[in-house]
C-alpha cells in the first residue's frame, strides 16, 4: 500500500487540506484532532500523524522521502504559531494544534493504563517516568542506534519491532526528518497497525525531563528562542537556518493568495524558492 492510498482510506476529515509555505495542514482544532485520534480503531493499518513547523518547510524541499511522508500522512496539524500568523496574512484560518499539546491531552484523556503503546527512540528514563506517572502496563520501547535511518539493518529491526508489538499508538521519537521517513517505511511495509506519532521531543517534555517554555514566551511565539537559548550549539542550525527557510515560501504564498493567483485548497504548494 503506498502512502497516498493509505491516507485516502483512513483520513478522518472531509474538509480539504490546506497548503502554505510548502507545508500541508489539515485545518482542524486541537479538540478535533484529539477526537479523531481517539476514534480511530487501534487495529487500523499503520499511518502517520505529523505536526509541521517552520523547519519542515526546509526538509520538504530538500528530502523527497520526507516530502512524501508529510504529504500523504493520515493527519497533519500546525505546530508553529509563526507559520499560523503568516497564514493569517494570506487569508487562511489555520488552527493551532501542536504536538506537545496533543501528547499532553492524549495521556490525560485518551490513553488508558492497559492500552498497548510502542515507543521508538526516546530514553529509558523518559519511559520509566511516564509508566509510573500514568500507570502504563503495556508500553514497549526500542532504542535504535544513532543514524539508524541510514542503516538498513537498523531500519528493518525497527519495522519488525513495530510489527511484532501491535499498538494503538506508536511514538516515533527520532526527530525530523528521521521520524517521518521511518514512519513512511513502516507504513509501506504493510504489517503494522495504529498511528505513528511523529511529535519530536514531546514525551521528554511530558515526563518533565525537558522543561517547557514559560507561558509568556509560548503565547508570543518565542518557544524557538527559549529552546535556542538553552541549547545553542545543538539547535542554532534548526532555528536560524532551516527554520527561517519557510519565510520566503510563506511570503510568496501570501502575495499569490491575496492577488487571487492561487488557492491553499488546490493541491500541494509550490515548494520552490
Amino acid at each position: 500500500m503506498d502512502g497516498a492510498n493509505a491516507r485516502t482510506e483512513a483520513h478522518p476529515f472531509m474538509v480539504p487540506s490546506l497548503h502554505f509555505a510548502g507545508l500541508r495542514f489539515d485545518p482542524v482544532t486541537l479538540e478535533e484532532t484529539l477526537k479523531a485520534l481517539d476514534e480511530r480503531p487501534g487495529f487500523s493499518p499503520f499511518s502517520l500523524f505529523v505536526t509541521p513547523n517552520a523547519e519542515h518547510s526546509y526538509f520538504r524541499r530538500h528530502d523527497a522521502e520526507f516530502d512524501e511522508a508529510s504529504e500523504n500522512c493520515w493527519l497533519s496539524t500546525c505546530d508553529s504559531r509563526i507559520v499560523m500568523k503568516l497564514a493569517r496574512l494570506a487569508g487562511m484560518d489555520l488552527p493551532f494544534a501542536p504536538g506537545a499539546y496533543v501528547i499532553r491531552d492524549m495521556f490525560t484523556d485518551i490513553i488508558h493504563p492497559d492500552d498497548a503503546l510502542t515507543v521508538i527512540g526516546s530514553t529509558l528514563q523518559t519511559i520509566d517516568l511516564l509508566r509510573t506517572r500514568y500507570g502504563l502496563t503495556r508500553i514497549h520501547q526500542h532504542i535504535p542506534p544513532m543514524g539508524a535511518i541510514n542503516d538498513p539493518k537498523a531500519v528493518r529491526d525497527i519495522i519488525d519491532f513495530v510489527a511484532d508489538h501491535p499498538a494503538r499508538f506508536v511514538f516515533i521519537c527520532l526527530g525530523p526528518p528521521q521520524s517521518e521517513k521511518l514512519g513512511l517505511r513502516i507504513q509501506k511495509d504493510g504489517r503494522a497497525t495504529g498511528i505513528g506519532m511523529c511529535v519530536g521531543s514531546s514525551l521528554t517534555t511530558l515526563a518533565g525531563i525537558t522543561p517547557p517554555a514559560p507561558d509568556f514566551m509560548e503565547r508570543n511565539s518565542l518557544v524557538w528562542l527559549y529552546r535556542l537559548a538553552r541549547e545553542p550549539r545543538r539547535l542554532w542550525r534548526r532555528y536560524l537556518v532551516r527554520g527561517m527557510s519557510c519565510i520566503g515560501p510563506g511570503l510568496r504564498d501570501i502575495i499569490r493568495f491575496r492577488l487571487g493567483l492561487g488557492s491553499a485548497n488546490t493541491g500541494p504548494a509550490n515548494k520552490g524558492g
